[in-house]
């Protein structure tokens, strides 16, 4: 396969509703889409970056710049021709694994479509369908919170994740405890907005029986994580601190993380996502696909990696309507809170050229030779 090179399109998606972390408000997406042409097929790839470096060092404006300047050049001078030559072919450049992960997806994308095989069967899929899992933003008010999970738990959700913050924790989670019962499936994330100072208050947690507590603590501080993992009785999953297969080993063997939240653009890709997968499901820890508010192409190839035998907890796979009334694919649509596991080649699923067109901001053509 030749690739000709790569179009990198930037779309704006509004958002059904505020969706608010630790880190700040999201009322709309300004998502790139990267396209790979090659001349068998061409693939799509979707750049999970923020406008701001707030969640990680990346940001859109910094992945477009880097693209072009020194990625896409560096695979045109590689002469790379299928997936796995990308990481090879990008390794001298430190970091931007967000952009680099949106390469390689692009072009795995490509590949598979030109040979008809599966995002799903090329990493080693073994369900047809995956459980759906909600993330619910920090609220303004008990009463909203809880009148946003009934209506997520109504529609089908099998499990319930609050974002916390100091202040906005340990209530929160008993509200929603006390009005839906013991059997909901529940976990909290953080976002980095705690210190280990907070490690007697994380441990009033305990009493609500989460599945975990996604990173609690500075993405840096694995020996923390370590420490608090022998207070809190609820088991640490570490989410921004999970950048490569090297890291989660590194948290594994320190005891810093019992679960691990895999997103695929955080760690560089799908194929180091896989990576991880089988590193963890080597020493018995549980993964689950993280979800950056994707459109319909990076949902795609979540699912397809969310169907692996390792992913034992349901992840932030949900529905399109979850957060778009309008996605640029054909929407995921959940059943009997399941999503279907695209079966055709490559992520099985394309953009709507009508929406695309009205929802696209800037296309930029970057050429590979």
């Amino acid at each position: 396969m030749k690739i000709e090179g790569f179009e990198l399109r930037r779309v704006a998606m509004p958002l059904v509703s505020p969706f608010r972390t630790s880190f700040g408000t999201q009322t709309a997406r300004d998502i790139l889409l990267v396209k790979a042409v090659a001349d068998a097929a061409s693939g799509w790839g979707e750049c999970v970056t923020l406008p701001d470096p707030i969640y990680s060092p990346e940001y859109t404006e910094g992945a477009v710049d880097v693209m072009k300047r020194f990625l896409i050049p560096a695979l045109a001078a590689a002469g790379v021709s299928d997936a796995p030559s990308v990481a090879e072919a990008l390794k001298k450049f430190k970091s931007h694994r967000m952009a680099k992960g949106a390469l390689e997806m692009a072009v795995l994308d490509a590949e598979l479509r030109a040979e008809g095989r599966s995002f799903a069967r090329e990493l080693g899929s073994v369900h047809d369908r995956v459980p759906c899992g909600v993330s619910v933003g920090i609220m303004d008010s008990i009463p909203q919170l809880l009148d946003a999970v009934g209506g997520y738990l109504d529609a089908g959700y099998v499990r319930i994740k609050l974002k916390i913050e100091p202040g906005w924790d340990i209530e929160p989670v008993r509200a929603v405890r006390e009005r839906f019962g013991d059997d909901v499936l529940l976990q909290v994330d953080a976002n980095t907005a705690y210190t280990l100072g907070d490690a007697r208050h994380l441990a009033k947690l305990d009493a609500f029986d989460l599945l975990l507590i996604e990173q609690p603590l500075e993405e840096e501080d694995l020996i923390g994580h370590a420490d608090l993992a022998k207070v809190v009785k609820t088991p640490i999953c570490l989410d921004e601190t999970i950048t490569s297969a090297q890291t989660a080993a590194a948290a594994i063997r320190l005891g810093a993380t019992q679960v691990i939240n895999i997103k695929p653009g955080r760690v560089g890709g799908y194929l180091e996502a896989r990576r991880i997968h089988d590193l963890a499901a080597a020493h018995g820890v549980p993964v689950w696909c993280g979800g950056m508010v994707e459109s319909g192409i990076g949902r795609a190839a979540n699912v397809a990696l969310a169907s692996l035998p390792g992913f034992t907890l349901p992840g932030d796979v949900s529905a399109s309507d979850r957060f778009y009334a309008t996605d640029v694919t054909p929407p995921f649509v959940m059943h009997d809170g399941h999503l279907g596991v695209p079966q055709g080649p490559g992520l099985g699923v394309e953009p709507i050229p009508e929406i695309l067109d009205e929802i696209t901001t800037s296309v930029e053509w970057v050429p590979a030779a």
